[in-house]
């Protein structure tokens, strides 16, 4: 579904949408996840439900619409058209998700023939409709920009999903990183090499009794790529930070316990 991909609201990962802006996610401070300035949220395109949509409010006839105080800008919404009533200059279709119904008005060129029949946009059918929220009389309507047909029930299942998704990144922030990637220590840094760089040491590994310079030489040893020279004592060293005689004692105390052991000479290291 390449049609789906680069939608704001995911930080650049693969997801539902059109716009293919920047991510509204960054170095913004003040959120869960670092979330979007006003105006680049304000043209991301979001899914949503029609629920969603007849729970946003505004504080004002002129404000921006707003929901779990996040600001919405352009929306899409995937349902099945109940009614239809066509006029002159526009058509209006009761759309209903099984979370609700909102209209949506469709503007057309007077002096351009209506085609929405011909391309199936009829009563019964599944649409996407992209567009914006109004409202008039006290009454919310989607004012709409495009409105198409949907074959497939996958994307049906597909927009639920994305909906889900972008809803809980809003509420509890981006997913979080791999915890396994984390700078080297500088003061000790030399030029690259093909060893992996220290990761982050845990307490609930099996190794957690021991002393934090032997739990990190474990890990370093442990993030290296499989091989049967094992890992050299200065690359140890380097990353792991500390005095070299500190260093020497914690591979003796780990060969003697059994936890590492040397492999073609005493200057490799393996884990046992």
């Amino acid at each position: 579904m390449s049609q789906y991909n680069d939608n704001n609201y995911y930080g650049g990962a693969a997801g539902g949408g059109y716009m293919t802006t920047g991510s509204p996610y960054g170095s913004t401070a003040g959120s869960p996840g670092g979330f979007a300035r006003k105006s680049e949220t304000a043209h991301s395109l979001r899914p949503m439900t029609v629920y969603q949509l007849l729970q946003a409010s505004q504080a004002h006839t002129d404000a921006d619409w707003i929901l779990d105080d996040q600001e919405i800008g352009q929306v899409t919404v995937v349902a099945y058209i109940a009614s239809v009533q066509a006029q002159a200059t526009n058509s209006q279709y009761m759309l209903d998700d099984g979370s609700g119904q909102i209209e949506a008005r469709h503007w057309t060129d007077s002096s351009m023939e209506d085609e929405s029949e011909k391309n199936g946009i009829v009563e019964g059918a599944y649409v996407r409709v992209l567009g914006s929220l109004k409202t008039f009389g006290n009454k919310k309507y989607i004012n709409t920009n495009l409105i198409r047909r949907i074959d497939s029930p996958s994307e049906i299942y597909f927009h639920l999903l994305e909906v889900m998704y972008v809803t809980m990144v809003w509420e509890r922030g981006p997913p979080s990183k791999p915890r396994q990637e984390v700078t080297p220590r500088q003061n000790g840094a030399g030029p690259s090499t093909a060893y992996s760089a220290q990761p982050t040491v845990t307490s609930s590994d099996r190794y957690s009794h021991l002393p934090n310079l032997h739990r990190s030489i474990i890990a370093f040893i442990q993030a290296q790529p499989s091989s049967a020279e094992g890992v050299h004592v200065s690359a140890i060293a380097r990353t792991v930070g500390g005095d070299a005689v500190a260093v020497s004692n914690a591979l003796d105390n780990l060969t003697d316990d059994g936890v590492v052991y040397t492999t073609g000479d005493e200057s490799h290291f393996a884990l046992c």
